[in-house]
């Protein structure tokens, strides 16, 4: 498998949005801090995180191809076939089941990272640091905020044998300790 640092190469070749990239990343971190939770090969889910969305700026026109397309370049770049399947199905318009870890792991917290920072961003200080996660449970709740962060995929962290409160936990940890690459 490559490196962090050769896949971060091969990534910017398509993806030119910034914001995009720091959702690529935040889903990095946040997976490899789940990977660390089950005792799962970080690096591997850490990839999957990074990587996951490398089609998007070519299929964002067309959702239908969106993973499908992404998983294709990845299997042909030498990815393991258990990170080309979970990108493959993190798009839910595809019905493909999430079967291992991983595939749950990516599903949920895909959404999660826009609800941890859409809730940065409305606080006064624009700073991940002040938020917590009674904060984002209670935001979460309010369904006008942060329309495109899907509680029901967000909900499926329960696969996972988390509650809501400590996926939220865990994805806020991991995104907080690169605060300053979000500026955030």
């Amino acid at each position: 498998m490559m490196t962090r640092e050769e896949a971060y190469s091969e990534l910017i070749k398509y993806v030119d949005n910034k914001n995009l990239l720091k959702h690529m990343i935040s889903t990095e971190v946040v997976l490899i801090r789940l990977a660390k939770h089950f005792d799962q090969d970080p690096d591997l889910w850490g990839m999957t995180g990074l990587l996951h969305d490398i089609d998007y700026e070519d299929t964002k026109e067309q959702p239908e191809v969106h993973s499908l397309k992404g998983a294709e370049m990845l299997e042909s770049m030498g990815f393991p076939e258990e990170l080309v399947y979970a990108v493959k199905v993190h798009n839910q318009r595809h019905g493909l089941p999430c079967i291992s870890l991983l595939d749950k792991a990516l599903y949920a917290t895909d959404p999660m990272t826009g609800l941890i920072v859409a809730g940065a961003l409305v606080r006064p200080e624009k700073k991940i640091a002040a938020v917590d996660v009674q904060y984002l449970r209670k935001k979460f709740d309010q369904k006008a905020f942060a329309r495109g962060a899907d509680r029901d995929q967000i909900l499926t962290c329960s696969e996972l044998g988390l509650s809501l409160e400590e996926f939220l936990g865990y994805g806020l940890e991991a995104m907080q300790g690169i605060s300053n690459e979000l500026e955030l």
